[in-house]
């Protein structure tokens, strides 16, 4: 099984199956600079570089990553642009930290020759890309009418707020949350948050985690491409701190994928898919989120 690549270490959150170390030494540095009083001061910066992602003998995409879960990162890439189909047979997976590759080998032989030629850039950021015809690979995606509660929104955005991450050690990061009820089970985190929820999709992918009865919480603006890669893995249901684009949430109507957006302290807005929220709580009965533990939505 994939695992953290050239990070090594454990999470020191056992509640989750993975989740952020911000102490794993490669994800940052320490870097020097003056602040507003003009004295010297030093802080840690996220770790940003280059990983190539080959499909068997050719080369798909450069990402600009922090690092950890490479694998999992370029099985989850490969999936959601719909170059790994339902039935393809991965046999290896490999990582090569110095020449900064992964090779995802299958049984099948592959040439996305004219794919590639249709690249075109996303809304997102860190060198996000997404290929013309991704919105094929939505044709035939029923989404299941799996439950949602608010009780479990409340309990989700406290528990994760206050989860030690990349973020709250030096920022510039986005995190993506696999979830069940009100449970996070995967927490990734990446410079771009596509490469935080493909991270996601390669752990799915490599577990045979279904996508079912799951919640996909980040802290990412809600634009076409998260709702298209949300619905590909197969979740019904996508919540972020941060606010919505028009197509966002006309692909979210269109496909019937729940869409919640703006969920801070105890608000949040559903702007798709409401038959599946049960408000089994009430804003006032929310948990109160300290200050010190907010954190502002990242666009």
């Amino acid at each position: 099984m994939p695992g953290r690549g050239a990070v090594a270490t454990e999470p020191k959150n056992t509640s989750y199956l993975i989740a952020p170390d911000p102490q794993a030494p490669r994800l940052t540095r320490p870097v020097s600079g003056v602040d507003q009083n003009g004295e010297t001061t030093e802080i840690a910066v996220v770790e940003e570089r280059p990983l190539t992602i080959y499909l068997n003998r050719q080369e798909i995409v450069t990402a600009m990553t922090i690092g950890d879960y490479p694998e999992y990162l370029a099985l989850g890439f490969l999936k959601n642009q719909g170059m790994l189909l339902p039935d393809d047979e991965v046999t290896r997976v490999d990582y090569d930290e110095e020449l900064e590759t992964v090779v995802v080998r299958t049984a099948r032989e592959t040439s996305h020759e004219e794919k590639l030629q249709k690249k075109t850039r996303t809304s997102g950021c860190a060198v996000g890309t997404v290929f013309g015809d991704m919105m094929e690979g939505l044709e035939g995606v029923t989404l299941p009418q799996t439950e949602v509660r608010s009780s479990w929104l409340y309990t989700l955005a406290h528990q994760i707020n206050r989860t030690p991450s990349l973020y709250l050690e030096a920022g510039a990061i986005h995190g993506t949350v696999l979830c069940r009820k009100d449970q996070p089970l995967v927490y990734m985190e990446d410079v771009g948050r596509h490469n935080a929820v493909d991270k996601i999709a390669g752990w799915m992918l490599s577990t045979g985690e279904e996508g079912t009865d799951k919640i996909l919480y980040t802290t990412g603006r809600l634009t076409s491409e998260m709702v298209i890669k949300t619905a590909m893995m197969g979740i019904p249901v996508l919540v972020s701190r941060s606010g919505f684009t028009a197509w966002g949430v006309e692909i979210a109507r269109e496909v019937g994928l729940t869409l919640i957006g703006r969920m801070r302290g105890q608000r949040y807005v559903c702007l798709a898919g409401e038959d599946r929220l049960t408000r089994d709580m009430s804003a006032e009965e929310a948990p109160v989120e300290e200050k010190k533990h907010r954190r502002k939505s990242a666009g």
